[in-house]
């Protein structure tokens, strides 16, 4: 940072002064949720106007490839940033209105109330009143020519100006390492925990940043960003005939996906080619390029050609350690010449290359290969070029002849050890030979004037990333009045102080005096006895006190459902990431460093449990909770005598991470008389405060947990905040100072588990129209080390597997399997989503056997009004059928599914497909836990007129403030901006339930409603007396009056019967439904594929917040997206995770979404059973988003029908990632790769 200026989002505007305008439209589009990833969006849309202040839709894409959100799906953000653009301004002006055309959702409105948000409100922006850039930097170079040296305790950062005194260093200092833009060494730093004594900078040196256009190409120093690389060659191809930047071009594009923006404004050429990676893009276009390097050094220089040689193992180039990289020319290429550069990764934007592959081929006379070079990157330890290929290809014809020897040849000599870092073996030798294909393709159409079999050339084209468009359609209800602000789309009530950065979570609080800083001891080892010394980490200076189980009583020692959930893990690990210490330092620094050197001593335990498969070999299942649970209705076995068919299936899905992105916090502050405040990121303040309470033999009324907002939870912090909060408050009590932990993001992957896995097999029997007449069906489900929340998990999925389906005869058994993971919990959904999958893929399956559109087997089957569920629960107002009929109208279902099979036939490399899926989700916490169906408020009218609200939710981004604000603002009948929500306390509320399960809405907004209606009622005779006056005068008068202008507000869900032993009664408070139609494409060589359109159907009863509910519904079906097709959490064979933080665990980014989104809510289906007629809506849609796994499924199905192989023969279960889709893709290219014999191997990962 020194000699930089510094613009933050605090910068550049904010709510006490001045919105900036990108400020102001990603809050007033929605595009706020829980607000963490908000300043980060704000702050790369800001930088794009600064640079360009007229940017086109295709620069968003580049600006948001480094930014991430779990909770908006990222439309709403789209929407409120695409209206600075250029193609926004052309539309306006010349079409007049939206870029959906007919089917915009201002046509035909009602009223001005109709749409989320008035894009002719905005503030217009006007480049020319920002700042200007600090005149002191921009004049003078000081800083920039000024040698510095910092010292640290460990490290020393040398930065020299002149290119001699960098060589001589590293000559001092021949181990030292050079840093440019520290993407590497600092995630080696952090992560690897490796210390480099000396860092050399070497940025600023202008011999390593000169770009110069020479005879044979372009002269590239060695700290030039990727960015300057990339701008620089555009203008050149810009300006410089077309066959000599056929490189350029391929550099360029490949640029385009290597990393973020953010990354490539300050990573380099040269510590990239430094680094060695064999899955760098950049390098594999360098080799197949033949790049020239310069290298010097106090010895001399020396002039390199990068080949095959240039990379001498992994993470070793042929510098030697007193050398360093000067320059890398890039040349021109010529007119025979074809270059070409590809990559596959897991997500499009941002991500590391599974396998990336460069060609360079030069032409002579006839199509003849006078020259051939193909390099192919993560198919080794280093860079790999295929020598006999490249050397045979020499001669060859440029035909479908020499394609077919190529392939041959590539399969023979490309192979992989098994049990290769990153796995997938298979896949990615396949990668090598489609991208062959392609490579052919691609050239053979620019070579031939000659039209080619176009089902071909489809493998020539990759995706491209097209901006989204949307619509969303809702109504406000006839009978709302215009003051009334329920069923209005207000924006989220802390928008914009998300926009600008004021909003404060648990860690932006200011330390408090003589705060300290706890760091956990996590376990290395998934079963081992264990003993630890942690000696050397005391005696560290500022260490003040190390916790372990030895510091609590056995009985004491526990903080969450099931055995064993521990704050202390006590003698034996039973899983990797589980708790066994805390260092409690004057730092983070220190308590983290401290933390590293507690010697952990294993004595490792058979057998390590990992798998579903390997709990049920061993019969581990949790003995402390009901196993099995069992659901049944009728007769099966009869049913299964006498069926005419009887089908067979499996169903599996994968473990998601929570991945809020702000990490599990807390900050524990002793107060006098034994009091302890906590502020913590819980979805759960009681159950805090009931386990500190325990722990530390505190009672309840001593212990103030306090809950401003979440940056996201989605059930992650229902439990485990415990796992930190518990050792932070005995640490705060025992050394009566303040203490504060935030978890690293590794380090929350590991401790808190995540959404179960599930294999689930079932047996159905059906009549010839498809009919479903039984079924028997097994779900097991892989809880990790303690039980947790898994029985309940499992209630919900065998209550939920037959999704919208009736079943009139049904046996269900389920089975918590106990293995050596890390405990898994609620995560959105609660186990629905994962059982509904089991019934989506029964009812396909018998679609197939019978030759029927899933659509007639999912209608024969589909609940109407009056049927009763297998538990026996009677659906009332069911609207299931509704949403479906018009999903299949909204998105004209019949007539795409005739263009897609055309586009099918036309196609043999890219394929399309299309489904349809409902939904029908139980509203509610069930019958079995009745005490979660109650909630409290507290209202207080101060004598100006304002209102403090507090009720018993924790708002995490789900818009539960600004619904709960919007009641009380309705039944008051004032202005929502009068009314505030400070935080949730424990202090103010007491004994409030979780925020979870999707009714907070429902339960709080009775609490609020009742509250509000006290209040109304106290002031009713002041306005009886007085009709003209206002809001305040009624207050007023009431105050005076001595009349209490507090209420609180309580409300219980009744429950009228359910037997859990013949399983008959009500078990859900209602339900709600929903119904998506979406097409997808898939690239057959890669697997990659894209969503070309959603069109969704939703019940949530009479909106609270249509806005806020649309959010929540493109939200779950984004995160819903991740789970069935992209998030996959890996593990070793010994039970190490290996995918612990955004490099290696992949969201779905802003590019994931479907092109085209439209999401209609369901209109006319009040529901009785809630606040305002409306419905819960936090997970009822997330299974939606399974229409994308089974859309792929019907591509891939087209496509293994042109390789002749069996068409419903395969299994795709989620996540459907890009190597599942390719290898389902079975053709003749997969065919030619040798499979490994199970059990001759160990593999790099296991499915769980």
């Amino acid at each position: 940072m020194h000699g930089l200026a510094v613009t933050t989002v605090e910068g550049i505007g904010s709510t006490k002064k001045k919105i900036h305008p990108v400020q102001e439209r990603i809050a007033k589009c929605h595009g706020t949720q829980c607000g963490f990833c908000t300043p980060g969006f704000v702050m790369s849309m800001y930088t794009l106007l600064r640079n360009n202040p007229l940017p086109k839709m295709k620069d968003l894409e580049e600006t948001f490839q480094g930014n991430l959100c779990r909770c908006t799906g990222y439309r709403p953000i789209i929407e409120g940033f695409k209206t600075f653009t250029e193609d926004w301004e052309l539309m306006q002006n010349e079409k007049g209105g939206c870029q959906m055309g007919d089917q915009c959702c201002k046509v035909n409105r009602q009223s001005d109330e109709d749409v989320l948000v008035d894009t002719g409100a905005f503030v217009p922006y006007d480049s020319t009143q920002e700042p200007i850039f600090p005149p002191e930097l921009k004049l003078y170079d000081t800083f920039d020519r000024q040698e510095l040296i910092f010292h640290g305790t460990e490290v020393t950062w040398h930065r020299p100006v002149v290119l001699k005194d960098l060589i001589e260093l590293k000559a001092k200092y021949p181990k030292a390492k050079l840093v440019n833009g520290n993407t590497t060494i600092g995630i080696e730093v952090k992560f690897g925990n490796r210390v480099y004594p000396m860092l050399l900078h070497s940025a600023y040196i202008p011999e390593l940043t000169d770009i110069q256009l020479t005879s044979t190409g372009v002269r590239f120093g060695s700290a030039v960003t990727f960015s300057n690389l990339s701008k620089y060659l555009s203008e050149q191809i810009q300006v410089l005939p077309e066959h000599e930047t056929r490189i350029f071009v391929a550099v360029v594009d490949m640029l385009r996906y290597l990393g973020g923006k953010q990354i490539r404004n300050v990573a380099t050429i040269g510590g990239n080619i430094a680094n060695a990676s064999p899955l760098s893009d950049l390098c594999t276009v360098l080799v197949a390029a033949g790049a020239v390097v310069e290298i010097s050094s106090v010895r001399g220089s020396r002039v390199v050609t990068m080949d095959e040689h240039f990379f001498t193992r992994y993470q070793t180039t042929i510098l030697q350690d007193v050398e360093i990289l000067i320059a890398i020319t890039i040349p021109y290429s010529n007119s025979n010449q074809y270059f070409h550069s590809y990559k596959q990764s897991r997500r499009r934007d941002q991500d590391t290359a599974i396998v990336n592959c460069a060609s360079n081929i030069i032409f002579g006379e006839n199509k003849v290969i006078e020259e051939f070079k193909i390099v192919f990157g993560g198919m080794g330890p280093t860079i790999m070029v295929p020598v006999r290929l490249c050397a045979e290809m020499v001669g060859k014809l440029w035909n479908e002849e020499t394609l077919n020897w190529a392939i041959e040849c590539l399969a023979e000599d490309v192979s992989l050890l098994t049990d290769l870092p990153g796995g997938m073996i298979q896949y990615r030798r396949s990668l090598t030979l489609g991208l062959m294909i392609r490579t052919y393709w691609t050239i053979m159409e620019k070579l031939s004037s000659n039209r080619h079999d176009l089902k071909d050339l489809s493998g020539s084209r990759g995706f491209s990333n097209q901006i989204a468009r949307s619509s969303q359609i809702f109504h406000i209800h006839p009978s709302s009045l215009k003051t009334d602000t329920v069923g209005k789309p207000i924006p989220h009530i802390s928008a914009f102080r998300h926009a600008t950065g004021e909003a404060i979570y648990c860690d932006d609080m200011p330390p408090f005096k003589n705060e300290l800083y706890m760091a956990v001891v996590l376990s290395t080892k998934a079963h081992a006895h264990f003993t630890m010394d942690a000696s050397d980490a005391v005696q560290m200076e500022g260490v003040r006190l190390f916790l372990s189980a030895a510091d609590l009583p056995h009985e004491l020692n526990c903080i969450g459902r099931g055995n064993p959930n521990a704050v202390f893990v006590e003698k034996t690990v039973t899983s990797h990431g589980q708790v066994l210490g805390a260092i409690i330092a004057e730092s983070q620094a220190i308590a983290q460093s401290a933390a590293r050197r507690v010697k952990v001593t294993y004595e490792e335990l058979e057998p390590v449990i990992i798998s579903i498969e390997d709990a049920i070999e061993h019969k581990s299942y949790f003995t402390d909770v009901t196993n099995p649970c069992v659901a049944e209705k009728g007769n099966v076995d009869e049913i299964f005598r006498t069926a005419p068919h009887i089908i067979h299936g499996e169903s599996r899905s994968g473990k998601q991470e929570h991945f809020y992105l702000e990490t599990q916090c807390t900050v524990a502050v002793p107060k006098e008389d034994g009091e302890l405040e906590v502020y913590s990121s819980t979805q759960f303040p009681n159950l805090l405060s009931q386990k500190i309470s325990t722990v530390l033999n505190i009672p309840q009324h001593k212990i103030h947990v306090r809950v401003k907002r979440l940056g996201g939870g989605f059930g992650g912090k229902e439990q485990r905040p415990a796992s930190i909060a518990v050792p932070a408050a005995l640490a705060a009590n025992r050394l009566r100072r303040p203490v504060r932990c935030i978890l690293d993001r590794d380090e929350d992957i590991l401790i808190t588990g995540g959404r179960h896995p599930f294999y689930i097999k079932y047996k159905t029997a059906f009549d010839d129209h498809g009919k479903i007449l039984a079924c028997e069906i097994f779900l097991y489900n892989n809880g990790g080390y303690a039980s947790d929340l898994s029985d309940l998990v499992m209630q919900r999925a065998l209550f939920h597997f037959q999704n919208a389906y009736k079943l009139p005869n049904v046996r269900a058994h389920g089975y918590l399997c106990k293995t050596n993971l890390p405990s898994n919990g609620a995560m959105r959904g609660f186990g629905a989503p994962q059982g509904m999958l089991a019934g989506e893929f029964m009812v396909r399956k018998i679609a197939e056997f019978l030759g029927k559109d899933p659509l007639e087997v999912t209608e024969l089957n589909m609940y109407r009004a009056g049927d009763s569920t297998h538990y026996k629960q009677k659906i009332e107002n069911c609207t299931v059928d509704r949403c479906w009929t018009e999903c299949i109208a909204n998105s004209n279902y019949y007539q795409r599914k005739l263009n897609v099979q055309k586009f099918n036939r036309e196609n043999r490399w890219k394929k399309r497909g299309i489904a349809v899926v409902p939904t029908m989700y139980g509203v509610g916490y069930g019958y079995g836990r009745p005490t979660f169906q109650q909630a409290g408020s507290l209202v207080n009218v101060y004598t100006d007129g304002s209102v403090l609200l507090t009720h018993g939710g924790v708002e995490m981004g789900q818009g539960l403030h600004t619904k709960m604000i919007q009641v009380a603002s309705t039944v008051l009948e004032i202005n929502y901006n009068k009314i505030h929500i400070s935080e949730i306390s424990t202090a103010t509320v007491p004994n409030a339930v979780p925020t979870a399960s999707s009714i907070s809405a429902d339960l709080n907004g009775m609490a609020v409603l009742y509250a509000c209606e006290e209040i109304k009622s106290r002031l009713e005779p002041f306005k009886l007396a007085n009709p003209k006056g206002k809001w305040e005068d009624w207050v007023t008068a009431a105050y005076t009056n001595r009349v209490n202008l507090s209420a609180t507000g309580y409300y219980k869900i009744p429950i009228t019967s359910f037997d859990s032993t013949t399983q008959t009664g009500t078990f859900y408070n209602y339900y709600s439904a929903g119904a998506a139609c979406t097409e997808v494409e898939i690239d057959c060589l890669s697997g990659d594929h894209r969503i070309l359109k959603t069109d969704i159907v939703m019940d949530v009863g009479d909106s609270l917040n249509p806005a806020v509910d649309i959010g929540q519904i493109e939200g779950a079906f984004m995160q819903g997206y991740g789970l069935y097709t992209l998030e996959e959490m890996m593990y070793a064979p010994d039970g190490t995770t290996l995918t612990k933080g955004p490099g290696t665990y992949k969201l779905p980014s802003f590019t994931n979404i479907p092109t085209e989104f439209n999401v209609a809510l369901l209109k006319g289906a009040p529901n009785p059973k809630a606040i305002y007629s409306s419905k819960a809506i936090g997970e009822p849609p997330l299974f939606l988003a399974s229409s994308v796994l089974f859309a792929i499924r019907e591509a891939i199905k087209s496509s293994r029908e042109d390789a002749g192989v069996p068409v419903t023969d395969f299994t795709l279960f989620p996540p459907a990632t890009s190597a599942k889709i390719r290898m389902a893709c079975e053709d003749i290219l997969t065919m030619k790769l040798d499979k490994p014999e199970p059990g001759s191997f160990i593999p790099w990962n296991v499915d769980v």
